[in-house]
């Protein structure tokens, strides 16, 4: 008892984890504002073919929140859109715009891919191949006159040329009327026009063949070609006229001829056609008369409502290509004469496709479980590859939530942070499918995805289930009420589901009525109204269906119903009419059994039984469990020859899968003893094979057999066979001649395996001589080697190369000849006739005439231009560009505007460089400017305020002006009107009165060249002055006691300088004497012989300049050292009176120093420093 209850409690656990991977599988459109990883919702399409006249758009569109980042790579790389002026991505958008009006197309033509990305996963794009439409002009002609006999077949050819996409073609006359068609002229599928025999009325002149190229919507023509159709009579009476201008076709006059193909030839043929794609065959066919065509499918019927028959029964079209279409079709032609047939036989293969729809997003809660399949199939079968937000699932992080299983991956008790965006890549030889599909783990309030006021109509006394589909994070719990919601429904007779639907087991007729459906969590609530009606009954609609898996994989059976509206049966399954096993891989959901880690045990007939009150349907699939087969057995070998021998051997159990071919693989124990190599393979129905074998090899084959599931493990070896040595059958493949110095040639080759050298004793003749008339062959044998030096060559000479196999047994084959070059020696000239072309402030193009091929003196493999700017600082910064081939010109890009460039042209081989031309130079005209360097607001006042700032860092040119804007900021950042002032170039600062008071303005200054302006730089300031302040400055200013107390000040001031000026004058001592003699200058004076000692200061010499004020010989005022001098004390100073009269210049700028150096003897005469000093405080 307590064993079933686990079991049952295991059961309902699945059920649960089934139900969490799928409650929150919501479209994102109901969900608006949630935080979603990137989506990719519009692309250019894989093979996108351009306009080469008009600008490359390759769109990339994303949603997501918060709003994608995009980037690009091209060819595998990154693609660096802002190194490329010519490419521009749309705002908001990953969509890339290319301008081509500055650069070939062409250079735009790779394979494109798109990343959108946001902090919560990246999306890629599919490979976007980009080529342009080619519309190549068609060979000019000269088509003769075709003069044929009435009654024989023509075929006019078109051969158009090769387009992007390829051209579309129809004839025409020269009045570009088309040219009729019938059953005896019609046009093929290559565009070709065919005459299963010609009339008279076929001369004319003028058989036009036309190719448009739809993506240019261009047409080419043709020549016209003359045809003359004569009877045999007329033919002789006019090959005079024609015999040296036409092609004459004649054959003997036939009055009616059996049929025979024109196209195709042969009595068979093949076709490939992918699935999905349109199938084309044709058959045309000449007689007389003329022959109808007729089709059948050999091993089978043609499908009705895909089959057309076009132009005139030629050419059979099959639509929307399946697997099933595959097979052997037969063209007949027939006339009264005789019939012919023509087999085709069509192979289908697949690019990768769907089954069940591309991977789905997922929303997961934490603690969650969840699924992503990705599942597709294709011809041959594809491979699949996971990616997480771009990068390689096995390089990306790992997560322990995470478990890839194939075309799965198995979330479980995913947290916050799990979420992503997983690629997923499936691919064959024909092409891939490339998905997105993200996991989003979120934490969001209960929401009730379930359509407002639903009607539920069931069957009575059948079982009733009310929906309740819910969105939040954690998962809301669901309760019901009905009605009045007097209480909630947990009673008989509803159940309530773990996902939130409502159960009526047996509904009746009081069930009916309104029911209320509530979602909690602990973040919020939230309800849903439906209606529930009893009604009528129900029928299987899809039966399960009969399946074949493979051992230790997974299966489901479907079993889904149709009824009047909606309703969800009650679904029972048996295994061979019995109840299922107990056993927990047997998962039973509302609509499916699932059986995972399926065993043979497992196959049988399973029924799905649908009971109901009225009726009972029900309906069965059978389970067929295949895995490998086993390995063959019994190894024989028979028939035994000098190069081949039989083998026998007998098949393993198939294990339900028939077995469709063996494949032999072989190892060669006397050279590559360990190492099995294929050999050949059979179909499944045959076990015995012909082996063709090689000289001095010891066999050993083994074999293994293949079906549908898979390989099985190798038979156990034969026996070995041993075949006798022989003379080599090949030679050294990829025979080569190049030099490592000017004077050699060094001939190398692809040695012989030990399987192709037949016999011991492997050696080579290797042979040369120069390619000229008259030059004998040299010869030498090497062993145990794949090269060859020849000395003393002439420089870069061809030469002939043959080199022949040989072993004990003989020789091989004639060998090949083959050409070489001997060794390179630098180039001798330099090119000449070098100019540059300015073409703007960025670009220039330099020419050159090529040097001479013979002064090359190797491979010519290019060109390179090196060019510097000179800088006013005279260093040079070299920059080479490399111009494979034999270029006469190239572009200089990514210039300074307003520069002088200097540059020489090279030639260089494959040894190395030649010599440099004579050094060029050309200037570039000037550019906009740069931005200025800063901006500064200063002295902001109530009405106006000034801006300072710093000239641009790059000029680009001369500096005209200025241009300065403002405008206005309102409190909802809208803009006012913008006024504008143009500056000169060398002011550096300007002052903006009549501002608004207390009003933000936004500041662009941007400087210009005669080129124009430059970008501008901006700044903002906010005109703001306390008014308090301003009045109370303006009332001091204005008292009369004020005015008197600075004029005192002003007059205090002046009785001390004078006094320290007669001070000065007397020679007496004084703190600035006394500082003096503290700090003496040697420059005035007078030095001691004896000791180098300074003597007293003496003021006798009352010529000599007063310290600190003295006259240099230049003429201008010079402070000297010392740190008294008049300018200290304000003589010239930066001093200055503010509004109200207070002085606020620096005079105390070095007072800290001053007052230690003094002392007390500073009080013997008041400084001016002092007193200003006692000023201010009391001011």
């Amino acid at each position: 008892m307590m064993e079933g209850r686990r079991r049952m409690d295991a059961a309902l656990l699945v059920l649960f984890l089934g139900h969490l991977a799928t409650a929150l599988e919501v479209p994102l459109d109901l969900l608006k504002g949630l935080p979603q990883p990137p989506t990719i919702t519009h692309q250019s399409p894989k093979d996108y073919i351009i306009d080469p006249r008009e600008n490359i758009v390759i769109h990339c569109e994303a949603k997501g929140k918060p709003h994608p980042s995009f980037s690009w790579t091209r060819d595998g790389t990154h693609f660096d859109i802002d190194e490329d002026p010519n490419v521009n991505m749309r705002p908001h958008s990953g969509t890339l715009e290319v301008d081509i009006s500055r650069e070939r197309v062409d250079q735009y033509e790779g394979v494109y891919q798109c990343t959108a990305r946001n902090k919560h996963g990246t999306a890629v794009s599919n490979n976007i191949v980009v080529r342009q439409s080619r519309s190549p002009l068609w060979s000019k002609e000269r088509i003769k006159p075709i003069i044929v006999q009435e009654g024989v077949s023509l075929v006019l050819e078109c051969r158009p040329p090769a387009g992007l996409p390829p051209p579309i073609i129809f004839w025409m006359d020269n009045n570009f009327q088309k040219l009729p068609q019938n059953r005896r002229v019609s046009q093929s599928l290559n565009g070709d026009l065919y005459f299963s025999n010609v009339h008279r009325e076929d001369s004319r002149d003028d058989y036009i063949c036309y190719a448009r190229f739809p993506h240019t919507q261009t047409i080419q023509q043709k020549q016209p070609i003359t045809v003359r159709v004569l009877n045999l009579d007329a033919i002789n009476d006019t090959m005079a006229a024609f015999y040296n201008d036409t092609d004459l076709f004649s054959e003997a006059p036939v009055d009616e001829r059996k049929p025979t193909f024109l196209i195709p030839s042969g009595p068979s043929s093949s076709k490939m056609v992918l699935r999905g794609q349109v199938l084309e065959i044709e058959c045309i066919a000449e007689g007389l008369p003329t022959p109808d065509i007729s089709w059948s499918k050999v091993s089978g019927d043609l499908p009705a409502r895909r089959t057309f028959f076009l132009n005139y029964n030629k050419t059979l079209r099959i639509i929307n290509v399946s697997e099933s279409d595959a097979g052997d079709y037969r063209c007949m032609a027939k006339n009264q004469i005789d019939s012919v047939h023509h087999t085709i036989h069509v192979t289908v293969k697949a690019a990768p496709y769907w089954i069940g729809g591309a991977p789905r997003n997922l929303v997961l809660a934490p603690g969650e479980n969840g699924v992503l399949t990705c599942r597709a199939s294709g011809t041959p079968k594809p491979s699949i590859r996971w990616f997480m937000n771009g990068i390689l699932i096995e390089n990306s992080p790992g997560d322990l939530s995470r478990k890839v299983e194939d075309d799965t991956i198995i979330f479980t008790d995913v947290q916050i942070g799990s979420s992503a965006v997983y690629q997923c890549n499936i691919s064959n030889d024909y092409g891939y499918l490339l998905s997105n599909a993200f996991i989003n783990v979120l934490s969001e309030p209960p929401r009730v995805l379930t359509v407002a006021n639903k009607v539920y109509q069931v069957i009575k006394n059948h079982q009733a289930l009310m929906d309740c589909s819910s969105f939040g994070s954690p998962i809301p719990k669901i309760t019901w009420f009905k009605d009045s919601r007097s209480s909630t429904l947990d009673g008989d007779p509803f159940i309530l589901h773990d996902n939130g639907t409502l159960e009526i087991r047996v509904a009746q007729t009081q069930n009916s009525g309104k029911y209320t459906c509530v979602a909690r969590n602990i973040l919020g609530i939230y309800e849903n109204h439906v209606y529930l009606e009893v009604k009528e009954p129900t029928r299987i609609l899809k039966q399960p269906e009969y399946k074949v898996v493979q051992r230790g994989r997974s299966v489901v059976f479907e079993c889904k119903v149709k009824h009047d509206t909606t309703l969800i049966p009650t679904m029972t399954w048996l295994k061979d009419d019995g109840e299922l096993p107990d056993d927990e891989r047997l998962i039973v959901d509302s609509d499916s059994l699932t059986i995972t880690d399926v065993t043979e045990n497992d196959a049988g007939v399973y029924t799905c039984i649908m009971n109901t009150t009225l009726d009972q349907d029900s309906a069965s699939a059978e389970l067929t469990v295949v895995e490998r087969p086993d390995p063959p057995t019994d190894l024989e070998l028979t028939d035994q020859k000098k190069r081949s021998v039989q083998l026998t051997w007998i098949p393993g159990d198939e294990h339900n899968s028939p077995i469709q071919k063996f494949l032999i693989k072989y190892q060669d124990s006397l050279h590559h003893r360990g190492h099995w190599h294929n050999l050949t393979e059979v179909p499944g129905t045959k076990t015995t094979a012909h082996l063709k074998l090689s000289p001095y090899v010891h066999y050993t084959f083994r074999v293994l057999a293949l079906n549908e599931v898979g390989l099985s493990e190798p038979s156990s070896p034969s026996r070995m066979y041993k075949t006798d040595p022989a003379a080599p059958d090949e030679n050294p493949t990829g025979v080569q001649g190049f030099g490592t110095d000017h004077n050699n040639l060094v001939i190398s080759w692809k040695p012989l395996s030990g399987l192709q050298s037949n016999g011991p004793g492997l050696h080579y003749k290797v042979m040369w001589r120069q390619q000229r008339p008259g030059s004998d062959w040299t010869q030498v044998t090497v062993a145990n080697n794949s090269k060859f030096v020849v000395s003393g060559t002439p420089t870069f000479v061809p030469y002939e190369l043959k080199v022949q196999a040989i072993n004990d047994h003989g020789h091989g084959p004639e060998p090949a000849t083959s050409l070489g070059y001997s060794g390179e020696d630098l180039p001798q000239t330099a090119p000449e006739n070098v100019q540059a072309v300015v073409i703007n402030s960025t670009l220039a193009e330099v020419h050159w005439d090529p040097v001479s091929p013979h002064s090359v003196r190797g491979h010519l493999r290019g060109y390179k231009v090196s060019y510097w700017r000179k800088h006013s600082d005279h260093k040079h910064n070299h920059e080479t560009l490399i111009f494979s081939g034999n270029h006469t010109h190239g572009m200089l890009p990514g210039l300074h505007p307003f520069s002088l460039y200097y540059f020489h042209v090279q030639v260089f081989n494959g040894k190395g460089d030649g010599p440099p031309s004579p050094t060029q130079h050309f200037r570039t005209p000037e550019g906009v400017p740069g931005p200025p360097t800063s901006l500064v607001v200063t002295n902001t006042n109530l009405d106006s305020l000034t801006l300072e700032w710093s000239p641009p860092h790059e000029h680009n040119g001369h500096i005209t002006g200025y241009t300065l804007r403002f405008q206005p900021v309102n409190n909802s950042n809208e803009l006012g009107t913008t006024e504008e002032l143009a500056l000169a170039a060398n002011e550096t600062s300007v002052t903006l009165p009549n501002l608004k008071y207390s009003t933000r303005y936004k500041f662009y200054l941007n400087a210009k060249t005669i080129a124009g302006p430059g970008p501008a730089i901006t700044q903002e300031a906010v005109t703001i002055v306390e008014e308090a302040v301003a009045s109370r400055q303006v009332d001091i200013a204005t008292q009369g006691w004020f005015i008197g107390l600075m004029c005192a000040i002003a007059l205090l001031i002046l009785i001390l300088l004078i006094i320290c000026f007669i001070q000065r004058n007397k020679g007496g001592k004084y703190p600035v004497k006394e500082k003096e003699d503290a700090h003496t200058d040697p420059e005035f004076q007078p030095m001691k012989d004896d000791d180098c000692t300074f003597v007293e200061y003496s003021d006798n010499e009352d010529h000599k300049p007063l310290k600190g004020s003295r006259t240099p010989s230049n003429g201008t005022v010079k402070r000297d050292d010392s740190d008294d001098s008049l300018v200290d004390y304000g003589e010239g100073g930066d001093g200055q009176f503010n509004e109200d009269g207070s002085f606020i210049g620096q005079y105390s700028g070095k007072s800290a120093s001053r007052d230690t150096a003094e002392g007390h003897e500073s009080s013997e005469a008041p400084s001016p420093i002092n007193a200003m000093n006692s000023l201010n405080s009391f001011v």
